[in-house]
């Protein structure tokens, strides 16, 4: 139970890290994936059976918006970034290289001008999983690109985001997208409060894209397969965030299918040649899905999460 290449989810040459409790599976072959990330056999992704083995055809159009499912990951900021999809749907090359790590690596993207390296670790003993993700400029020119997670969490949970209101910018401490292509930053949604200086969003909302800019640098999603998926990851009020509304995090409700959870990195200017790296620490631990999912117990939560980065 270390590293050792495997079939899984009709891929051939995935990766996976595996202890006693736990199994990460890397994709290469679609955009350099998690596909799974599993306490006890209960994955923690939200993976779509009628995409394994799906592989992308340079100039063919994505199937669908879902595609591709599982940890994804990417660049932004999202409405100006050009299209690259040699690094979001392209076949990235995979190795070992420990006992619980290994690493995937992008082809060159000319439009956006950066090659992308994902590094990942699973400790021998515990869920606790480091997911680096390293740009690199390979152009002639300066980029400004900044990371952005894109991971999907199996559907309708329950999400608990510590805030940091004498930091933010937003009325509410975060914004709505929609409808249409408006950015609401004085939203009313019956699915989200606040609660115990966190941001809770226990339903479904109107409209599904969240964007927060907390500087707590960690939030937790509680899954109704009864796991509890924590996520950790720098936060920096002194950097600049070049998202549209300056996000720090962002989250996707699609119905109640998936939720993407979505850190975000400042902007990183590279000059040609230079390279810039942000890690998210991710953790899994059992917690009980409420009987009533307006009765969470978000002071419960916050400390299991809390004990669980501790180790």
């Amino acid at each position: 139970m270390t590293s050792e290449w495997i079939h899984y989810a009709g891929y051939d040459g995935c990766v996976a890290l595996a202890n006693a409790d736990v199994r990460v599976t890397l994709g290469p072959q679609c955009g350099g994936r998690v596909l799974e990330y599993a306490w006890r056999g209960e994955n923690a992704l939200w993976l779509d059976p009628q995409q394994d083995g799906w592989i992308y055809q340079p100039g063919q159009r994505e199937p669908h918006f879902l595609y591709p499912c599982g940890g994804r990951c990417d660049i932004g900021p999202e409405m100006i970034i050009p299209p690259h999809p040699e690094l979001w749907l392209g076949q990235w090359q995979a190795e070992i290289v420990g006992p619980y790590s290994a690493r995937m690596t992008s082809t060159v993207s000319e439009a956006v001008g950066v090659q992308l390296t994902r590094e990942y670790t699973l400790a021998a003993d515990s869920s606790h999983l480091t997911c680096t993700q390293t740009m690199r400029n390979v152009s002639d020119r300066i980029t400004r690109w900044c990371y952005w997670c894109r991971s999907f969490g199996r559907g309708h949970g329950i999400c608990i985001v510590p805030l940091t209101p004498e930091l933010s910018r937003l009325p509410k401490q975060y914004v709505m997208y929609g409808p249409g292509a408006a950015i609401n930053v004085q939203p009313e949604d019956p699915a989200i409060r606040v609660r115990d200086g966190c941001l809770e969003v226990f339903d479904t909302p109107a409209y599904p894209k969240l964007g927060l800019d907390t500087y707590a640098g960690w939030f937790g999603y509680l899954e109704t397969n009864g796991l509890l998926f924590v996520k950790r990851y720098p936060a920096d009020p002194n950097r600049v965030y070049n998202e549209a509304a300056g996000l720090t995090l962002s989250l996707w409700y699609f119905r109640d299918l998936v939720c993407e959870l979505e850190p975000i990195g400042p902007m990183e200017v590279l000059q040609p040649g230079q390279a810039a790296s942000l890690t998210e620490e991710w953790w899994l631990a059992p917690c009980p899905f409420p009987a009533q999912r307006d009765a969470a117990d978000v002071a419960q939560i916050v400390a299991l999460a809390q004990r669980t980065m501790q180790g």
